[in-house]
């Protein structure tokens, strides 16, 4: 059976790890059997043949096989074309996507790529002028926290002035004080932190709002149209309660609760030109399960036509294995010095194109501190990881790329989103209902003293004060998309396979897939090359 065109030709070599000259593509597709004339030049491609030319076609035609020169690039990509050609994948790991627009589209067939055309080489001359590349929030050489206590009274008081501020123009706020002090029966109306939320004998749910001046309790009766949303609620957001107070002035019952929240009204800036990002995260380097051949194939396509519009890569953490990370982790490194995965990890950087403008910050396995945020990387790691000039910011930063805002968050909240919120509200299949929780909350990491690290700070770095025009996580190794209010959310998966620690935590990764994102749209097409 014929295949569609040179489009799904070209398909077909890059899913396998190779190039193709135009003219290449053109023969086989005008073939009266293009499929069988395709399998016959693929079998007959010389040993470290990267790009099929016109010559191999017609050696396979006459039935003769070339042994033309080996490709001199450096890495293990010509294995991973001979074992792509001998036994390509059948199957794909398990993916979950998120609402997305009308037009976007989510590849997750046997074809790594949706391109028109041939595969050549792409000539990626982009006029610099072009390209615009801000950062924001970025607290890399700026953290003045000692642990002392005042410490956290200033983060926190931070925190609760600025997303207050959100709040408090839509309810008539007063400070806790001051309403123990109002007459029973007022309506009255608080902004503060979640401090306790427990459940009553009788069903009822009892929040407990903080506020400089202390502590109010706020009664939701458990037939109310909104008790489900106490589900949603987690210690130390900011939160706006109405509601009624009790005869005695003792406690309030709620009548209504606002989130800082994203406004329904939001609209999304988008670029000026046909223009494209790829998000991605969670590398891993250094580990056995590192998925070196879906690198190099993800890299090799970016030098195609069909990833020529893609001019920017932003990568949301987690670049190596890391070293002590879990337990017995060394049992699964393939590279046990954690210099030496870095030096590792930039030469598979260097596989990239040269002009793409790359932004990286560390993740959990990476060489910084654990507690959020975390600063960018110290300057030895940052001349070992030095290929294309990345830009290397703290975790989480603002990425405005030619007026479209990347809000980029490593991700390890969402462990925490998901083991305290509902299924349905959050969970690891759908990592991008996850994200929409955290900005509804306004906050990356919002639960103080939980599993997620949290450092004191002269400001709160992990508050969402500007809405982004996309959100971009990683860190649980699935993948995700969707709209929340207009913001485009995206969990970008992993290249490392399962792990035995993985297997054991019961995770089953989404490997070796890359979202590209359409800037001038804010469309979605998710590239596979596992």
């Amino acid at each position: 059976m014929p295949l569609e065109g040179p489009a799904r030709i070209v398909s077909e070599l890059t899913s396998r790890g190779y190039n193709a000259e135009r003219e290449a593509v053109t023969k086989i597709a005008s073939a009266d059997d293009s499929r069988a004339v395709l399998e016959r030049v693929i079998e007959s491609l010389p040993e470290g043949a990267l790009v099929v030319t016109t010559d191999h076609v017609d050696a396979a035609l006459d039935g003769s096989q070339l042994t033309g020169p080996s490709s001199d690039r450096s890495g293990d990509s010509t294995d991973a074309a001979a074992q792509s050609a001998a036994s390509p994948s059948t199957t794909d790991p398990s993916v979950s996507t998120g609402e997305s627009s009308p037009n976007s589209t989510h590849e997750v067939g046997p074809s790594p790529v949706e391109t028109e055309g041939s595969s050549s080489v792409a000539d990626r001359s982009v006029d610099p002028d072009l390209r615009s590349l801000e950062i924001s929030n970025d607290m890399t050489g700026a953290s003045t926290g000692t642990g002392e206590y005042s410490d956290f009274v200033s983060v926190f008081r931070d925190r609760l002035d600025r997303l207050g501020s959100k709040l408090r123009s839509r309810v008539n706020h007063r400070p806790a004080t001051a309403i123990e002090s109002m007459p029973g029966g007022e309506e009255v109306a608080m902004v503060g932190l979640v401090n306790d939320v427990r459940s009553t004998a009788s069903g009822h749910w009892l929040v407990e709002l903080e506020d400089a001046t202390g502590t109010f309790p706020w009664l939701v009766m458990k037939d109310r149209e909104y008790v489900d949303l106490v589900d949603e609620l987690l210690c130390d957001e900011v939160l706006a309660m109405e509601g009624t107070l009790a005869d005695d002035s003792g406690i309030a019952f709620v009548d209504s609760m606002h989130f800082p929240d994203v406004p329904r009204t939001h609209e999304p800036s988008t670029a000026d030109r046909p223009v494209q990002a790829a998000l991605i995260s969670d590398v891993h380097v250094g580990s056995q399960e590192f998925m070196a051949d879906a690198w190099n194939r993800f890299a090799d396509w970016l030098h195609t036509e069909a990833g020529e519009r893609v001019e920017y890569l932003l990568l949301a953490g987690d670049m190596v294995e890391g070293v002590g990370v879990y337990p017995d982790q060394d049992e699964e490194l393939d590279i046990v010095d954690i210099y030496e995965q870095y030096e590792a990890f930039n030469e598979h950087l260097k596989r990239v194109p040269g002009d793409l403008e790359i932004v990286m910050i560390p993740g959990n396995h990476d060489a910084v501190r654990l507690a959020e945020p975390q600063p960018g990387f110290d300057e030895e790691l940052r001349e070992i990881m030095s290929a294309h000039d990345p830009r290397i910011v703290s975790n989480p930063s603002m990425v405005t790329i030619e007026g479209v805002s990347v809000l980029m968050y490593h991700g390890v909240s969402l462990d925490e989103v998901i083991a305290e919120l509902p299924e349905e509200k959050a969970s690891y299949d759908e990592p991008h209902r996850a994200m929409y929780q955290l900005l509804k909350k306004r906050h990356v990491a919002p639960q103080f003293g939980g599993h997620t690290r949290l450092a004191p700070e002269e400001q709160d770095y992990l508050a969402i004060d500007e809405v982004p025009d996309i959100f971009h996580t990683g860190h649980v190794h699935k993948l995700g998309f969707g709209k929340y209010h207009n913001v485009l959310a995206i969990n970008s998966g992993c290249w490392q396979a399962q792990t035995d620690f993985q297997k054991s935590v019961n995770i089953d990764p989404d490997a070796g897939y890359a979202p590209i994102v359409d800037l001038d749209t804010l469309d979605v097409t998710v590239q596979k090359f596992s």
